[in-house]
Order: C-alpha cells, then sequence, then structure tokens
C-alpha cells in the first residue's frame, strides 16, 4: 500500500509532462523567431575600411597566391573566411554560417544556465523558475539587435559570441568534473578544450587575452590540488601541445607581415599621446637624460603637439574621453606616424623601440595620470549604463552598405575581382544593397528589457559582490552558495579583464569593444541576480524559521 502511494506521488502525469512542454514549446519558438530575424535579412556580409587585413589573405589563397598575414591580423579568422568561400564559393555563406554560430552561443548559454545549477546544493528557487531566467536570458541574447548586427560584420566579431560561450562553457564542465564531480578523464578532455577555446578566442579577437588569463586560473588551480598526478601531466602535455598548434603557426606567418611589428607599439603611441606629449614636454625643461637627442626630440614634440591640435579641431567630438582623434595621428597621410616612419626609415625596429620608451616612460613618470585614462574608460563600460546592451531602434542597412562600398572602392580588390568571381558578385550585392537594403526594427518590449539591463548592470553586479564578500566571510552559514558566488566573481572578472585591456591600449569608445562582450555580460547579470534571490529567499526562510519557533512553544 505505502509503495503505491509513493509511486502515485512520484508520478504525477500533469505536472510532470506539463512543465517540459511549457520550457519546450518556448525554447523553439525563440529559436525559430531568432532564425527568422536573421535570415530575413541580407545575407551579404558588411564590410568596413578594416575588412582588407582579414580578407585579403584568403582572396590570395582562392586565386592562387599564398596565404598569409595582412595588416597585423591573425590568421585564424582570415583561415575561417577561406574556408567558407572555399567550400561554398558565396560570400553569403559567410553571413550564413556567422548567423548559425550566433544561434549556437545562444544554445549554449541555456546550456551553461542549466549546467551551473549543479553547483547550488538546495537552492531555493523552483527550478521551473530557474529554467524561466534561463530562457529569458538566451531570448535577450538571441533577438538583440547587436547580436544579429555583429554576426553580420565581416571581421572576427562575427564569431566571437560563439567563442565565447564554448569558452565559458568548458571552464564551467572543467570546474564540475574537477572540483565538484571528481570525473578525471572529464577533467581532461574539458581542461583542454578550455584551454583550447582561450586561446582561439584571444587569437581571433586580441582584446581578450586579459580574459583567457582569467580563464586560466581554475586550469591553474587544477594542478595544485592532490594526487591526480596523471591527470596533471596528461593536461600539462595537452596544454602544450593546444598552445603550438594555435600560437606557432601564427608566429610563422607573422614574420612575413611588417605591421605585425609595428602595430600595438604604434597603437599604444598614437593612444597615449597626449601624455607621451607632456611627458617630452617635461623632458625638455628638465633637459633629461634620454637615448635620443635634444634636437631631434624639440622637432618630434612640436610635430606632436600640432597633430594632436589638428586632431581635435578637425575631428570634434571623436573620443571624447581622450579629447584628441588617436586615428587621425595613426591614419592620416601626414600625420605624426608617417612622418616618424619616413625618418626611421627601414629601421623598423628602432622606430617601435621609440614608442615602447615614451609609452613606458610615461607610466612610469605620470602612473596617476595614466590611470585616470585607464579610470574614465572604465566608467564607459560600467556607469551610469552599460553600453553593452543598446535599446536600439531602428538600424538602417542602406547607411550601413553605403559604408561598405566605400571601403570596398579600392584598386586592391577590383585587382583580385578580375580573377575572382565569387568577389565581383559580392561588391556588386554590396552596391545595390546600398540602395535598396531595408531598415530594421527591435521591437519596443526587447528595447525597454535592454534599457532595464543597462541601468540595473552596476548595481546589480556590486549588490551581487558585495553578498558574495558575506558569502566567503562566513561559510558556515552560506556553504551551499559558495559555488555560485565564485561564477558570478568569475564572470565579473571575465568582463572587467576585458575592459582593462582595452582600457591600457585602446579605448572603450570604439564599439565593437563593448558589443562583443554582450553574452559574457547577460550571462553574469543573470548569476547575480540569482545569487541576490537565493540571498532574499535563505533570510526569508530563516525569519520564518525563528518566527515559527517563537510560535510553537505558546
Amino acid at each position: 500500500m505505502m509503495a503505491q502511494l509513493a509511486s502515485r506521488q512520484s508520478f504525477r502525469p500533469g505536472r510532470d509532462l506539463l512543465w517540459p512542454i511549457c520550457y519546450w514549446a518556448p525554447v523553439a519558438f525563440i529559436f525559430a523567431w531568432a532564425v527568422w530575424q536573421r535570415f530575413k535579412l541580407p545575407l551579404n556580409p558588411i564590410a568596413d575600411p578594416d575588412t582588407w587585413g582579414y580578407l585579403s589573405p584568403a582572396l590570395r589563397k582562392l586565386t592562387g597566391a599564398e596565404f598569409g598575414h595582412s595588416q597585423s591580423r591573425n590568421f585564424l579568422y582570415p583561415g575561417f573566411l577561406y574556408l567558407v568561400l572555399r567550400c561554398f564559393g558565396d560570400f553569403r555563406a559567410i553571413g550564413v554560417v556567422q548567423h548559425l554560430l550566433g544561434l549556437a552561443a545562444g544554445g549554449l548559454f541555456l546550456l551553461t544556465w542549466r549546467r551551473v545549477r549543479a553547483f547550488v546544493s538546495d537552492s531555493l528557487v523552483n527550478p521551473s523558475l530557474h529554467d524561466a531566467f534561463g530562457l529569458a536570458g538566451a531570448a535577450i541574447y538571441l533577438l538583440a539587435s547587436d547580436t544579429i548586427r555583429t554576426e553580420t560584420q565581416l571581421r572576427p566579431e562575427g564569431v566571437c559570441a560563439f567563442l565565447i560561450s564554448i569558452n565559458l562553457y568548458f571552464a564551467v564542465q572543467f570546474i564540475s568534473c574537477s572540483f565538484l564531480e571528481h570525473r578525471r578523464t572529464g577533467a581532461i578532455v574539458c581542461g583542454s578544450a578550455t584551454v583550447l577555446t582561450s586561446l582561439l578566442l584571444a587569437s581571433a579577437k586580441p582584446s581578450f587575452w586579459f580574459a583567457a588569463i582569467v580563464v586560466m586560473v581554475p586550469v591553474t588551480a587544477f594542478f595544485f590540488r592532490q594526487n591526480w598526478w596523471r591527470q596533471k601531466i596528461a593536461l600539462g602535455l595537452a596544454i602544450a601541445v593546444t598552445a603550438a598548434l594555435v600560437l606557432w603557426p601564427e608566429r610563422i606567418l607573422s614574420r612575413k607581415d611588417a605591421e605585425s611589428q609595428t602595430f600595438l607599439p604604434t597603437m599604444l603611441f598614437v593612444i597615449h599621446a597626449d601624455l607621451i606629449r607632456d611627458q617630452m614636454a617635461e623632458d625638455l625643461k628638465e633637459n633629461a637624460h634620454l637615448p635620443y637627442s635634444r634636437e631631434w626630440l624639440e622637432r618630434v614634440y612640436a610635430v606632436l603637439n600640432s597633430e594632436i591640435g589638428k586632431s581635435q579641431t578637425n575631428y570634434p567630438g571623436h573620443y571624447p574621453s581622450l579629447k584628441f582623434n588617436p586615428e587621425y595621428l595613426w591614419f592620416d597621410p601626414s600625420s605624426i606616424t608617417t612622418q616618424l616612419r619616413r625618418e626611421f626609415g627601414s629601421n623598423v625596429s628602432a622606430l617601435c623601440d621609440f614608442y615602447r620608451f615614451y609609452y613606458w616612460r610615461t607610466w612610469q613618470r605620470r602612473p596617476f595620470r595614466a590611470l585616470q585614462k585607464v579610470a574614465r574608460q572604465f566608467s564607459i563600460y560600467y556607469y551610469p549604463n552599460c553600453p553593452a546592451y543598446a535599446p536600439m531602434k531602428i538600424w538602417p542597412l542602406m547607411d550601413v552598405y553605403e559604408r561598405a562600398v566605400t571601403s570596398l572602392d579600392s584598386e586592391d580588390y577590383r585587382k583580385i575581382a578580375r580573377s575572382l568571381p565569387a568577389l565581383t558578385d559580392f561588391m556588386q550585392r554590396t552596391k545595390s544593397l546600398a540602395e535598396n537594403a531595408p531598415a530594421t526594427k527591435q521591437q519596443g518590449l526587447l528595447r525597454h528589457v535592454l534599457a532595464d539591463l543597462a541601468v540595473s548592470y552596476l548595481s546589480l553586479l556590486l549588490l551581487a559582490l558585495i553578498l558574495s564578500a558575506i558569502i566567503f566571510w562566513k561559510q558556515a552559514r552560506w556553504r551551499r552558495l559558495r559555488w555560485l558566488a565564485a561564477f558570478v566573481l568569475f564572470g565579473s572578472a571575465y568582463n572587467a579583464a576585458s575592459c582593462l585591456e582595452v582600457a591600457i591600449v585602446n579605448s572603450l569608445e570604439v564599439h565593437r569593444y563593448i558589443t562583443v562582450q554582450l553574452y559574457a555580460t547577460l550571462l553574469t547579470q543573470f548569476l547575480a541576480f540569482w545569487l541576490i534571490l537565493e540571498f532574499a529567499l535563505d533570510i526569508t526562510r530563516r525569519r520564518h524559521t525563528i518566527a515559527r519557533d517563537l510560535v510553537a512553544p505558546l
């Protein structure tokens, strides 16, 4: 009799079958809507002035020349473009593949969210409500206009969301296998996949190298655990092989690209041009002992000061946090970098040494101002609203394709197009879309949700970090939430590391450095909300228990 009763209580046909239907039906609807939102748009990928650096290696290989570096771009995304064009012979296939990878990132959001629940023992949040939160997060990511717009670009940002999603998924799996479930084979496989995806992400988009270091923290912690010596050796060998497979080809190919040597030093010089100018003025005033002659340095200072003024006059409003336009200093044919290249001639290493010398000297002599610059960049991302969420209403595709036509209007493209019909078709479709491409509109409800997420991001994150500190401070009471708090800290560090890297070497006013972080930002914010909810429910339950215990004797 008791067995029959237990069986009836454990099997509740209506309730047990209703929730899977209520969950999977919206999942199917959201993904179908996301597919429609993507494939109703023109599939022609959108070019920009940077496209040549990513596309030219593939174009050269397709026309019988050698695959190699161009404009200091890593080989991974150009290699991806080559494989897609080689297989399908149509530029629209690039848009299709990148959209499919974006949809896969949405699916990995759901898988990661459901996987993290295993780390919270005795969660007070109903499983159905937890799944609904994850579904809402995936829907926001999949349907946001910025997500779809990024996938249409002919640059590595189009695949970064997928790389981020699979990187974070394997990181969660590795932590689970290593520290929660103690599955040795799974730890090796997921640890190797975590390292591989970290390297792929950072190589495809170098602004994620600091984030890759954050991901390596749990991998490093694995080597400090007791025993598991065979697994440590196996994972160490896998990491070495993985690093060689990703980094060694890049090192070989970059040797034939002169810009690979000058790209980063030049960027550091122009981004910190105002600080470097002021440091030069101080060195000249104090007659400092430097490896450069005073007469030459006076001339460089005068030119740099003049060019910064021209950038402010010619491009007012560009880079307001820097108060000058570094792109003018870098790319204008008559600006400071052009003149310095002319002076140093073929001695590229000496030019790079000069750029590095004054970059590091500025940090040494003016650390407070350099840190102020970094703090201003951080404020762009964190205060008052997080710009990763773009509640844009209209996306005018005609304007985008008009700029793409301008980017493709060069002799380099026309020369290759003569022997590559696929490129000719791509350029012709771009011109046609510049005249008749539709404008897309983001739904009002989604715009309001994105605006609310942007406004609440910093406050939710700070509250979650405070609660995380309480949880680790009083582990005995909050032991069940320590893993969730750790994941909030992990996600926060992942975003902060990406922002820190950009803040140091470039500017977060370059919007692509922000939009590419949408996936990790959204996942972290939802984890923070979950932690706050668990904390609040736990306190409420304890108060009810205390009240009941006080009333019971009466």
